[in-house]
């Protein structure tokens, strides 16, 4: 496989330094030791001691734990035939999932290990006190730290809505970046049947098949790659597309996503995808220029200028107050045929 080049790096930042440099760029970039105070990351030499410390926090509120047998070598994915994945879905509380994960590192068994995944755990949920013990210090506006639990695991080339800041407390963890203008290249897979919400490429990154997926050749051009290390963290920007491979026994990551959109637009695009995309050319490109003036072009926040305040409604500027009115809007309309 072409090498890779290394994603951007730079030192801890301040929070000023992290609002007004990094945020804005829209850049994806890694910041050594930007954790590397938490007591999490202190304490993550061994499985025990990193399982021991989690535990502290730990109650019996069960969370979501994917498994997978020893054959996926970690690669949580649909199934050959795509109906359904090759993993199953357990609910397991923390304290014993941190336990079953120590026995698997220190069981001097051949056999290759199941893989266990539990992911997204919101921590005031599953870890109480766990966020006031390892302050993040950095502004991410109304995140919640969610804690991702497991063993040597690969999640699938996948993309956030969210701006997200992830960081990694135990065991290492490699991330593969790829620009969203990359999407046509990712041989994207079902829309609607995810493994955890947003779809993921088919391509498999660390055997990619490059005869069924050519163009996938183009998206590793513009690749970008970095290994994390514990007190290391990651800024992603929304709607770049991560591959996420992690090694050892017991890894631990911790994230925050911020900025989520009022409404998502996701759902505009499948709605997009039933009235537009199957209409006869001509009407495609009628259709195109009015979301260039109201959506996408540079004039767009100004496209009701010419009304009155009480007459803007929809076209109006962001708000609760117009979010609320939209989504009455829309589940009238689409009630209706």
């Amino acid at each position: 496989m072409t090498s890779i080049p290394p994603l951007p790096e730079r030192d801890a930042v301040d929070a000023e330094t992290f609002a007004r440099e990094i945020v804005p760029a829209h850049r994806p970039v890694v910041l050594r030791g930007q954790v590397a105070a938490w007591p999490a990351a202190a304490a993550a030499a061994r499985p025990r001691e990193t399982a021991a410390y989690l535990a502290r926090f730990a109650g019996d509120r069960p969370v979501e734990v994917m498994i997978g047998a020893p054959e996926i070598a970690g690669r949580f994915f649909y199934r050959d035939d795509l109906r359904g994945f090759n993993f199953t879905r357990e609910q397991v509380p923390v304290p014993m999932l941190l336990a079953k994960l120590v026995e698997l590192a220190e069981s001097d068994a051949p056999a290759p290990a199941p893989a266990l995944y539990a992911g997204a755990a919101a921590a005031a949920d599953h870890l109480p006190g766990w966020a006031d013990a390892n302050p993040l210090p950095l502004p991410t506006p109304d995140a919640v730290p969610r804690v991702w639990i497991g063993n040597a695991t690969h999640v699938s080339t996948h993309y956030d809505v969210s701006s997200n800041l992830a960081c990694v407390v135990s065991g290492r963890r490699r991330f593969t970046l790829f620009p969203p203008d990359q999407i046509a290249n990712l041989y994207v897979g079902p829309l609607d049947v995810t493994m955890a919400g947003q779809p993921a490429s088919m391509v498999d990154l660390a055997a990619p098949d490059l005869t069924r997926y050519p163009r996938f050749a183009e998206a590793l051009a513009h690749a970008m790659t970095a290994e994390l290390a514990p007190g290391d963290a990651i800024y992603i920007p929304s709607l770049w597309w991560h591959d996420v491979q992690a090694e050892g026994p017991l890894n631990v990551l911790v994230n925050y996503w911020w900025g989520h959109p009022e409404i998502s637009p996701f759902p505009a695009m499948i709605h997009a995808l039933v009235a537009m995309r199957d209409l006869p050319p001509a009407e495609r490109a009628a259709w195109r220029g009015w979301l260039d003036h109201y959506v996408f072009g540079e004039e767009a926040p100004h496209a009701a200028d010419h009304l009155p305040p009480h007459a803007r409604t929809v076209l109006d500027a962001p708000s609760p107050e117009r979010a609320d009115y939209i989504r009455t809007y829309l589940l009238r309309t689409l009630g209706g045929r």
